[in-house]
């Protein structure tokens, strides 16, 4: 096969993924092919040079021009769109860097004979990471403790080292998992390390699990002073905790949600504050992002920690995706079947 011919594969990265990791992603599993090939003698149809396209997220004409004559899409938010599809009849591959293929039409997708995959779990280490790290936030508050001392050279942090305002450390700490999978998973294991007496709600779950398994969400709620959302959103799960389920948890319990934001009440989450249901909270998802600005949340700053959805950013995420989705890319030019393909 000549070079007028070869697999043609365009990069459309973002500020987080970067075109370059995704080239240098692919060229990498291109060498490795390349030895494969003369180890086992398979064909390999030979790539051409790798196009780069930065800030793909919201750039369907820039999409279409730099599709032109390319087989193979690696994007991490690029629109994948029925014009896109259309405009570019070459297309046989799209890889999204991410847990879903949030950015492709799937329907147009499978009408065009367009394979399309993702890179699932590539951001299951960071986000269990994160939620730890808000937990302990949340528990200690080391936030308030921090932004006084650090903005106005207050001491007035240290109010909480006083029996009344000090927080719970996670040894012997009842703490409840909403949820088993890649991310809850490492949470509980880590958890258990620290001493915590950690129990798990998951219906779909089943085998061995680090912690307690708990047969209702109601007895789980009920018998947790912190409780850490990890379950996917679905129909089922929308509104998981709402105003009766916040009602179940003792008294000054602690929420954490790194999950997905409607699975909170967030309304329901505010009144349990306000009457003391719950003591603190620690959020990195929200129903409504960004967080609207008259958002009831944000009059809570004393008791709950807000991030802007970073549980999964961390440099290691962007690589792994990459990595995922470049040897996904080298599966469909082998011929071998495809790893994490939804059509």
């Amino acid at each position: 096969m000549t070079a007028e011919n070869s697999v043609r594969v365009v990069a459309a990265g973002d500020h987080f993924v970067l075109p370059s990791l995704i080239t240098r992603a692919v060229q990498r599993e291109v060498e490795r092919a390349e030895v494969r090939e003369l180890r086992l003698g398979w064909p390999l149809e030979p790539f051409g040079p790798v196009a780069e396209v930065r800030e793909a997220s919201d750039a369907e004409d820039e999409m279409i021009e730099a599709l032109a004559g390319a087989q193979v899409l690696v994007t991490q938010m690029g629109p994948v769109t029925e014009k896109v599809l259309a405009a570019c009849p070459d297309l046989r591959l799209v890889v999204v860097c991410r847990g879903g293929p949030v950015n492709v039409n799937l329907d147009a997708a499978i009408q065009h004979d367009v394979r399309v995959c993702f890179a699932p779990g590539r951001n299951a280490a960071a986000t269990a990471e994160f939620t730890l790290a808000l937990m302990l936030c949340a528990l200690r508050r080391i936030p308030q403790a921090h932004e006084p001392l650090a903005r106005r050279g207050s001491w007035e942090g240290a109010s909480y080292y006083t029996y009344e305002e000090s927080g719970h450390e996670l040894e012997d700490l009842p703490v409840g998992l909403v949820g088993y999978g890649a991310v809850g998973s490492r949470v509980a294991r880590v958890l258990c390390a620290f001493g915590a007496r950690v129990m798990v709600y998951d219906p779909y779950v089943h085998g061995e699990i680090h912690g307690l398994r708990v047969a209702s969400l109601d007895d789980l709620l009920r018998r947790s002073r912190v409780i850490t959302l990890h379950a996917r959103l679905t129909p089922e799960t929308r509104g998981l905790i709402g105003a009766r389920e916040l009602g179940l948890l003792p008294r000054g319990a602690v929420v954490v949600n790194v999950a997905r934001g409607p699975l909170l009440d967030e309304d329901a989450l505010c009144d349990a504050l306000d009457s003391g249901q719950v003591s603190a909270a620690a959020l990195d998802t929200y129903a409504q992002e960004p967080l609207p600005v008259e958002s009831r949340l944000r009059g809570f700053t004393g008791r709950v920690v807000l991030t802007p959805h970073l549980g999964g950013a961390s440099r290691a995420v962007a690589e792994k995706a990459a990595r995922i989705a470049a040897e996904e890319v080298g599966r469909w030019v082998r011929e071998e079947p495809l790893a994490h393909c939804l059509t």
